[in-house]
């Protein structure tokens, strides 16, 4: 018969979740893991496997609970509301914990070695899904007569994930909500 767990395993998670989105994939070691999660080595092991299956499902809980703000977009009437809604959420969600502000996908991407490869390639793979989607949904505004004929949707999708990412990296810069909002405003006065 195997040991109890004596731990919250969502508690746990969660922990984890803030290591990654602090340090990056690379940059969480098992120490700092076990640390933060006040979970032994064995225990971690045990109940989420290795670090790149726990990083899987701390990205996996980073979705559900902190990024949606991204579907319930989706769902605004207008392309400018899609886009208001993500840029505006953006900006909240990289300035809301100053302890690790930033996003935990884009921090991810940027930097790799070829061990971390197959966790840069599911963060690229969950950006370009998000972007298919926000052109799948300007798609839907150009037919409602929402975009103009000549709205190039796949670009306006790539336009608004570029900006979410470099509001983003900015906010690991340490520039302030403020500066982000106005760069958020900035953009969108672009809108077609």
């Amino acid at each position: 018969m195997g040991r109890h767990r004596e731990f919250d395993v969502d508690q746990a998670l969660e922990a984890a979740l803030a290591v990654f989105w602090r340090k990056g994939y690379e940059g969480a070691s098992y120490t700092d893991l076990t640390q933060a999660t006040g979970v032994e080595r064995p225990g971690l092991y045990s109940a989420f496997g290795n670090k790149e299956a726990l990083f899987r499902l701390a990205l996996e809980r980073y979705n559900e609970h902190y990024l949606t703000f991204f579907p319930d977009a989706l769902l605004k009437p207008t392309s400018r509301e899609v886009a208001e809604h993500i840029l505006r959420g953006v900006v909240e969600l990289n300035t809301r914990y100053p302890a690790y502000p930033g996003c935990l996908g884009v921090q991810g991407v940027l930097a790799g070695s070829d061990d971390a490869e197959p966790i840069r390639q599911a963060l690229i793979q969950l950006r370009a899904d998000g972007e298919t989607s926000l052109r799948e949904r300007f798609e839907q505004a150009k037919a409602e007569g929402d975009l103009p004929e000549s709205a190039n949707c796949a670009a306006l999708a790539a336009f608004v994930m570029a900006v979410t990412h470099g509001i983003a990296v900015q906010a690991k810069a340490g520039f302030s909500r403020e500066t982000l909002e106005a760069v958020a405003d900035q953009a969108l006065s672009t809108w077609p």
